[in-house]
């Protein structure tokens, strides 16, 4: 009878916009080459109900998250940059400082997308755009438009990068942080690698899954056997011939002397 071949366990990761996971997945991948890593792209807050309905076993999402139910480690802070055209004058002259301060956003429209990964606990710099873009997508298009400027984390501005739009990094503001989360009572063997690969930990490390077979002993050498005390009186050959010939001359000596 024909056994019915199990299949293979797998890993789902989700992650958000603006995260790269290309380095975790390589060392996934030559660690755990029997184990596919499915990978997930969401948009944060639907990243964060992924891990808390089962439909992905963690994520590199962005902070706050639910801690009572996920546990999560901080990685990584990003800078937060404003983004605005190239012929704005905040990139007007020459010389573009390298930080643009709220002060300078003052007189500015500051888009507030839905979908903001940003907290901004005394609200947002500059004046307030009449509506709310629904995605950070549509307010790079209005930005395009030379309608207003967007506040976001420097990776998401590389992510929505176009040739007519720049950013300068925008000081004294909040800032996002990136953090890999799973859900608390779920923390598999397979999560328990994860975060060995996301921690750097190398694959003899003891707390990953995957751990090499210790060295086997290699059998002792055998001890030469000891020589019996008759080979190691055996004379060299060089000694033999010089040992005879001194027989050979006490021999005729004593021979000599009885004739005598």
């Amino acid at each position: 009878m024909t056994e019915i071949e199990q299949p293979s366990p797998s890993f789902r990761l989700v992650y958000v916009p603006g995260v790269t996971p290309t380095k975790w997945l390589r060392v996934w991948g030559e660690r755990l080459p029997g184990v596919p890593l499915e990978l997930l792209q969401s948009t944060p807050v639907a990243g964060h109900q992924l891990l808390l309905s089962g439909g992905a076993d963690a994520g590199l999402v962005r902070l706050p998250v639910d801690r009572t139910v996920l546990s999560a480690i901080p990685l990584y802070t990003e800078t937060t940059v404003v983004v605005f055209p190239k012929d704005h004058w905040l990139a007007a002259s020459e010389g573009a400082a390298e930080e643009v301060s709220v002060a300078d956003l003052a007189e500015e429209i500051v888009f507030h997308p839905q979908d903001d990964v940003l907290e901004w606990p005394e609200g947002l710099p500059g004046r307030p755009a009449f509506e709310r873009p629904e995605t950070t997508a549509d307010a790079i298009e209005l930005v395009a438009a030379n309608v207003g400027v967007l506040a976001v984390p420097q990776s998401l501005a590389r992510l929505h990068h176009r040739r007519d739009l720049t950013y300068r990094v925008l000081a004294d503001v909040p800032q996002s942080q990136v953090a890999l989360a799973w859900p608390e009572e779920a923390t598999t063997d397979l999560v328990e690698e994860f975060i060995g690969i996301v921690r750097g930990r190398t694959a003899n490390s003891s707390r990953g899954r995957v751990a090499t077979e210790p060295a086997k002993k290699q059998p002792a050498a055998k001890k030469p056997a000891a020589k019996s005390a008759k080979s190691q009186q055996k004379p060299r050959p060089g000694q033999r011939a010089a040992t005879t010939r001194q027989g050979q001359a006490k021999q005729g000596q004593a021979k000599r002397g009885r004739k005598r």
